[in-house]
C-alpha cells in the first residue's frame, strides 16, 4: 500500500471513533451549506473536531458518512474545498494540506480527499519580505551556500545541501541546475528561523508562519547552456537585492561577467560571496577578492570587503555603487553568520504600493483545484476571492479569472503584497491557456496588449553592428520571446546607445513604458528601458 493510500485508510479508520477529530462529508456546497445557520453550525463542528484532535482536524472529502468511498467530479470537489477553508477561516483555523486519489470503476470516476486542518487563521503577509536572486558560475556553490543558509546546516563537500532547494529529479541526479528553484528561511526576536527538514513542505511553511521576518532565495542557474533561465531569475522577479557568487578556487569567468551584467543592467543592489574558501589557502583567497575587486570596478562599481569594514557599513552602503564582499564557506559555515546578520537587517528595496500585477512564471494544475499561476507579485497585493483579468492571449483578449486560493511557500496564505512569490488558484481558465510572460491584474483594469514598442537600448557585447531585422531573444519580466529590432539610425555598434523600435515576433505581451529588459543572442547581449508601447488595435 502506498504512503499517501496508507494515509487515506487511516483517516477511515479514525473516523469510525465517534467524537474524534476526524469528520466524513460527501460534498459541501456554497448554497446548501454557507447559508442560514449552516455555516455557523459547521463552523462549530469544525472548532470541536479540531479540540478533540489537539489542535487538528482530518476532513475526508467524496466519501458516505460511514466512510465509504463516493467520489465527486473535480468541479465538485474544488467548491467543496472552497466551502471548508470559509468554514476553517470562521473557525480560526486554516486548510494546511490536502491530498487526493481517484475512486471509480473508470466509467464513473471520482475524487476523494483528505484534507488537513490546522488551529490558527490563515498567515497575514505584512511582515518584511525580501528576495533575493542568486547569480554565478557553474559549481560555484549558489545552491549549496543557499541550502546552508537556510538550514544551518554545513555541506558534506558534495554538495548536499543543494537538494534542500525545490530541483528536479534529473538535477539531482547531475548535480547541476536546470530550472528556477527557490528557497526560504526567516528571522524573529531570537535570531534565524530556519527549516529543520526542507525535503518536508510542511516544515517550510512553518517558517512562513513562524517569522517575523522572511529570506525568499531564487536560485538561479550557473551552466552557460541556461543563461536565458538565469536572466529569466533576474530579470522576471521583484527582487530586492543580487548574490553574485565567486568560487576562490576558480576566480571571475566569463559567466561571472555575464551574470553580473545583467545584475547591473537591472539595477539591483548586489552584494558578492566568495564561496570555497576552506578549499584555497588565504592566499588564493585574497587573490581572487583583488580579482573580484578589479572587475567591479571596471563596472564603476565601489568593492567594499565586509570583513575589514564591518555589516553596519554594508547594509548602509549597498546600493547603485557600493557592493559588499564575504568570504564564505558552506563546509566551515564561515560568513554565513555575516550573510545571516545582512539578510536579517539590509531593507527591502523592491516595494510597489501600485494596483496588482504580477507577471506568471510558471503554470501547473492540482487535482481538485484546478489551474495555479505562480510568479512573483509585481505591485499591490491580492486578496483570495478577487476578479482578476489574465493575457493578454495570443490574440491580445484578457480573460477574466478569479482567485480561489494564494499559496506562499506551501503556506495558505489570505492576501500577498508586492514582493511575495505566490502560487495563485484561479476559476475561470484551464491550465493549458495560462503561458509563461502573462499577466495578471485587476478586473477593472484596462490593459493594453502590445505587440511593438519604442525603447533605449545599449550594446554590451556584440561581434558587428546590429541593424533592421536584428533578432535576439527579450526578457522583460517573465516574457521570454524573440523579438526584431529596427534602430533609429539604422545601426548600432558595441558600446553604443541608442533608440529602437522593437516588435515580438510572436505574440503580444502586456509591455509598459519605464519597464527594463535584457536582450541575447548567443554570447551577445544588450540592456533597455520601454520609452513607449503601441498597443493594438
Amino acid at each position: 500500500m502506498s504512503r499517501d493510500r496508507a494515509l487515506l485508510e487511516r483517516a477511515l479508520d479514525r473516523g469510525e471513533q465517534d467524537g474524534g477529530s476526524v469528520e466524513f462529508k460527501e460534498r459541501l456546497s456554497r448554497d446548501v451549506h454557507l447559508e442560514g445557520g449552516r455555516r455557523e453550525s459547521l463552523a462549530a463542528q469544525l472548532r470541536h473536531r479540531i479540540l478533540s484532535g489537539d489542535g487538528e482536524a482530518t476532513y475526508v472529502v467524496g466519501v458516505t458518512d460511514d466512510g465509504g468511498l463516493a467520489g465527486v467530479d473535480p468541479d465538485t470537489f474544488s467548491e467543496t474545498m472552497d466551502v471548508l477553508s470559509l468554514l476553517a477561516e470562521e473557525a480560526d483555523a486554516h486548510i494546511e494540506n490536502v491530498q487526493t486519489w481517484g475512486v471509480g470503476d473508470g466509467r464513473n470516476e471520482g475524487l476523494v480527499g483528505v484534507a488537513t486542518i490546522r488551529e490558527g487563521g490563515v498567515l497575514e503577509t505584512d511582515d518584511e519580505h525580501v528576495v533575493v536572486g542568486t547569480a554565478g558560475h557553474v559549481d560555484h556553490g549558489k545552491s549549496t551556500l543557499v541550502g546552508s543558509l537556510v538550514t544551518g546546516t554545513p555541506d558534506d563537500g558534495d554538495g548536499a545541501t543543494r537538494s534542500y532547494l525545490d530541483v528536479q529529479p534529473h538535477e539531482v541526479e547531475r548535480g547541476l541546475s536546470a530550472d528556477l528553484s527557490y528557497a526560504v528561511y526567516g528571522f524573529d526576536e531570537d535570531g534565524p528561523v530556519r527549516v529543520r527538514n526542507p525535503n518536508r513542505k510542511a516544515d517550510r511553511a512553518e517558517v512562513v508562519e513562524n517569522a517575523d521576518r522572511l529570506v525568499s532565495f531564487v536560485d538561479t542557474v550557473g551552466h552557460e547552456p541556461w543563461l536565458r533561465t538565469t536572466i529569466r531569475g533576474l530579470v522576471g522577479q521583484k527582487l530586492d537585492y543580487g548574490l553574485l557568487v565567486v568560487a576562490a578556487d576558480d576566480g571571475p569567468t566569463r559567466t561571472t561577467r555575464e551574470h553580473l551584467g545583467v545584475l547591473l543592467a537591472t539595477d539591483l543592489p548586489t552584494i558578492v560571496a566568495i564561496t570555497k574558501t576552506d578549499a584555497v589557502s588565504d592566499e588564493r583567497v585574497e587573490e581572487v577578492e583583488r580579482e573580484v575587486e578589479r572587475l567591479l570596478r571596471e563596472v564603476e562599481k565601489s568593492p567594499l570587503r565586509v570583513a575589514r569594514h564591518g555589516v553596519d557599513a554594508a547594509i548602509e552602503e549597498v546600493g547603485e555603487r557600493v557592493v559588499p564582499i564575504v568570504e564564505t564557506s558552506a563546509i566551515t559555515m564561515e560568513g554565513l553568520e555575516t550573510l545571516d546578520e545582512l539578510f536579517d537587517r539590509l531593507p527591502k528595496t523592491g516595494q510597489d504600493a501600485g494596483e496588482f500585477r504580477m507577471y506568471v512564471d510558471r503554470s501547473y494544475s492540482v487535482t481538485g483545484v484546478g489551474a495555479v499561476a505562480s510568479g512573483t507579485v509585481m505591485s499591490g497585493e491580492v486578496e483570495a476571492g478577487d476578479e482578476l483579468l489574465i493575457g493578454p492571449m495570443p490574440d491580445g483578449r484578457f480573460q477574466e479569472v478569479e482567485v480561489r486560493s494564494i499559496e506562499m511557500h506551501y503556506h495558505r496564505v489570505d492576501e500577498a503584497q508586492a514582493g511575495r512569490i505566490v502560487g495563485i488558484a484561479l476559476k475561470g481558465i484551464k491550465e493549458s491557456a495560462i503561458e509563461r510572460g502573462m499577466a495578471l491584474l485587476p478586473r477593472d483594469a484596462d490593459p493594453k496588449p502590445v505587440r511593438e514598442f519604442e525603447a533605449e537600448v545599449m550594446v554590451l557585447n556584440h561581434p558587428t553592428r546590429i541593424g533592421d531585422g536584428y533578432e535576439p531573444v527579450v526578457h522583460l519580466e517573465t516574457i521570454g520571446e524573440a523579438a526584431a529590432f529596427y534602430p533609429e539610425d539604422g545601426r548600432l555598434l558595441p558600446g553604443d546607445s541608442g533608440e529602437a523600435t522593437v516588435r515580438f515576433k510572436f505574440r503580444p505581451y502586456l509591455v509598459e513604458e519605464g519597464q527594463k529588459f535584457v536582450f541575447r543572442e548567443g554570447r551577445s547581449k544588450g540592456v533597455g528601458t520601454v520609452t513607449d508601447i503601441h498597443p493594438m488595435e
